[in-house]
């Protein structure tokens, strides 16, 4: 062998580079866990991506994201939730509601956790403090628990005669009790009487609003993720046997309801997002306060309230955000 292909040889099995993958760093992976489904819930990961996006993350391009969708069968999330546990996620994105933020939780104390709940997370033990969550959760809190007492207030003024409001839950939730309890103590103050109806599945809505009539059911609240990701049919049910409904989001009203009171759940969507990419540039879940709702919108739908009869009170249309006619 001639002596510089000799040394060439002897330098490449020196210096000879490493394998791509060894110099390259991974990719991030963040878990998004969600107890409905990706088609309810469009317009959500799209302000979800977009505050990714705003803090430097894209998916498929710099990041990774797993999604585990419950597809309303609440009780699998736990067991999603430990599976991206298991993957090792870099940060779970509990998106949704209290039942996320709890199976997120009860799934790992290291992962960094972003949480969306209408819940009190302090109350609800999910965090120490609103300011300091401590741990390795923080989120945003929507509070909508806390609004019951003005949805209850802006349907009984809407419709006056009605001496018993109803309640639809989801019986599946984990805080179904709270919400339940919370109703009672707004309802109470209005010295009305209280129902409760429920509905745990698509097909059971119908029958609920069938229910709140043969019960004389004046008025009914509805909040609930499974209920807001079917929003055309609860509002098209209520409708159809010509119930009044209040109700959390715009897109009821939109859909034909007639009247709703709420945050708006697209920017909490895009906090989640922003928070689970500070926290993937580098940011402690501890030092990220839990971000409250302070934007909320009041939306009557006329053409909805002439179709029930109802006359709305010039004070509810001077306070409202949007009236849809």
């Amino acid at each position: 062998m001639r002596r510089r292909e000799l040394l060439l040889l002897l330098g490449g099995a020196v210096t000879a580079p490493r394998p791509l993958h060894a110099q390259q760093k991974a990719m991030p992976v963040i878990g998004y866990l969600n107890g409905t489904t990706p088609e309810a819930n469009a317009a959500s990961l799209a302000a979800f991506r977009q505050g990714l996006g705003e803090t430097g993350w894209v998916g498929g391009q710099n990041l990774k994201i797993e999604y585990r969708w419950a597809a309303f069968h609440y009780d699998r999330l736990p067991g999603l939730a430990a599976d991206l546990a298991g993957h090792k996620v870099d940060v779970i994105a509990g998106c949704g509601g209290a039942d996320e933020a709890f199976a997120a939780r009860d799934a790992t104390s290291t992962i960094p956790i972003v949480f969306l709940t209408g819940a009190d997370p302090v109350e609800t033990g999910l965090v120490a403090s609103l300011a300091r969550p401590g741990g390795n959760l923080t989120g945003v809190a929507n509070l909508t628990q806390q609004l019951w007492q003005k949805r209850v207030e802006l349907i009984a003024e809407l419709v006056p005669k009605t001496r018993v409001i109803g309640v639809l839950v989801n019986p599946n939730r984990v805080l179904v009790g709270r919400v339940i309890d919370t109703t009672q103590q707004a309802v109470n103050a209005k010295g009305l009487q209280l129902e409760t109806l429920k509905a745990g599945t698509e097909a059971e809505i119908d029958a609920a609003f069938a229910t709140a009539v043969q019960r004389q059911i004046g008025a009914v609240v509805v909040s609930d993720p499974l209920f807001d990701s079917l929003a055309k049919q609860v509002a098209a049910a209520a409708a159809r046997h010509a119930v009044p409904a209040i109700y959390i989001q715009r897109k009821y009203v939109a859909d034909g309801g007639l009247i709703s009171y709420g945050p708006i759940f697209l920017t909490a969507y895009h906090v989640v997002g922003t928070y689970v990419g500070k926290i993937l540039n580098g940011v402690r879940p501890a030092d990220l306060p839990v971000q409250q709702s302070t934007n909320f919108e009041l939306v009557v739908n006329l053409t909805t309230a002439k179709a029930l009869v109802l006359t709305v009170p010039p004070p509810i249309l001077a306070r409202a955000d949007e009236v849809i006619e």
